[in-house]
């Protein structure tokens, strides 16, 4: 069963599509991604977070309104920030490098007891 990965930036129109292009054609994935803010092109929904088994969130602001707006979701699931500041074009390259290099170490389970990272 492919592992089920949601990828969240603030207006899902750089960051979180970038992460969707560079992991979405893996077979061993899922994939899907969205923005926190309301004006975002795809805006996180409570569904969307209940069909992800691992969250990535680019900064720590989009954990925090995801804490806010899903507390009971936030308690439960697995959301690791990648801290990669709005800086990017959509794949710009240093992106995709940075996204290629900080996210596939988080696909093998966590250690138990962590949840946040």
């Amino acid at each position: 069963m492919p592992l089920r990965v949601l990828f969240l930036c603030n207006q899902n129109r750089l960051r979180s599509p970038t992460a969707e292009q560079v992991f979405g054609a893996d077979p061993d994935l899922e994939v899907q991604s969205a923005g926190v803010d309301p004006d975002a092109t795809i805006p996180v929904t409570r569904e969307a977070l209940e069909w992800a088994d691992l969250v990535f969130v680019m900064e720590k602001r989009q954990r925090n309104i995801v804490r806010k707006r899903f507390p009971d979701l936030y308690s439960i699931k697995r959301i690791v920030c990648l801290y990669i500041p709005d800086n990017y074009d959509y794949m710009d390259p240093a992106l995709v490098t940075i996204l290629r290099t900080a996210v596939p170490r988080h696909f093998r389970p966590p250690e138990e007891g962590i949840i946040q990272e």
